[in-house]
């Protein structure tokens, strides 16, 4: 079975922050993000529901495309959640 891969967009409770992230198991860097284990970015402003993300067959593909999502504005990353998840529900529950 080939590897996946993935670029997720995070944020508060009050969508208000965004954090976008790379990874090769969803559902375990989400889950790690919602424990708030480690004195991190996402721990401190308590960025936890995944509302966003896309995947890759290859890791050089997810890896370009959340620097370009990195780079962009935030109203880019608006415009990519609310075509995707328009009511902002927790995707989290859904892996």
């Amino acid at each position: 079975m080939p590897r996946q891969y993935y670029i997720y967009i995070l944020t508060n409770k009050y969508n208000r922050v965004l954090y976008t992230g790379v990874t090769n198991n969803l559902s375990r860097r989400v889950w790690e993000h919602q424990q708030k284990s480690t004195n991190s970015f996402t721990s401190r402003y308590h960025v936890t529901k995944l509302v966003y993300y896309e995947i890759f067959n290859d890791s050089v593909s997810a890896i370009t495309r959340e620097k370009q999502i990195k780079a962009g504005s935030r109203k880019k990353k608006l415009y990519l959640i609310n075509s995707f998840n328009p009511n902002w529900h927790d995707l989290s529950n859904e892996l």
